[in-house]
């Protein structure tokens, strides 16, 4: 199951959404070097915060990395997590998902502009499938933007917000915050 919110079990991600074994050992190798080549310290649990942001598809808060972090380092402060993924976003190794009525939220497995499905009704954020191809796409498109209009395009973000298959099949509506 996805990390997600509410009602997230803090599970990685389910099988059929998950990156393959060895493209989450070459992320989290990727994410690990890019620390260690800027001179900072790998500490067991920096590593695990960085693991659990490569293999998680629900695309986590940084409370719920935290939350998974604790199982195996129980002693691992929250501003540990924060200054982690802050670090890491500043290195462009985790992409930022920022929602007025959710937390913030990180991708650490694909770090890059793709289109994100949002659940209106439980928060539930995943990648749709061939987000690889949908991300060529928007990047194509950016460049083309910018060609036209002269804008210096830094990002992009596209998000489909509806609900997930799992709340339309519930009987009574979520309540509205």
């Amino acid at each position: 199951m996805a990390l997600n919110e509410p009602g997230d079990t803090g599970q990685p991600a389910s099988p059929a959404h998950a990156l393959p074994e060895v493209a989450l050992e070459a992320r989290l190798e990727q994410m690990l070097a890019r620390l260690k080549a800027d001179g900072h310290r790998l500490t067991p649990q920096r590593v695990s915060i960085l693991r659990v942001l490569a293999e998680s598809e629900g695309h986590p808060s940084v409370e719920q990395v935290h939350q998974r972090v604790l199982t195996r380092f129980p002693n691992t402060s929250l501003a540990t997590v924060y200054k982690t993924v802050t670090l890491l976003k500043q290195r462009g190794e985790v992409l930022e998902l920022g929602f007025s009525e959710l937390d913030n939220r990180y991708d650490g497995a694909r770090p890059t502009p793709h289109p994100h499905l949002v659940c209106t009704g439980c928060g539930a954020i995943l990648d749709p499938p061939d987000h690889e191809a949908h991300g060529l796409a928007l990047e194509e498109m950016a460049r083309r933007i910018a060609a036209e209009t002269g804008y210096a395009i830094a990002t992009f973000r596209l998000d489909f917000y509806g609900l997930c298959p799992a709340c339309q099949g519930r009987t009574v509506p979520p309540a509205e915050s």
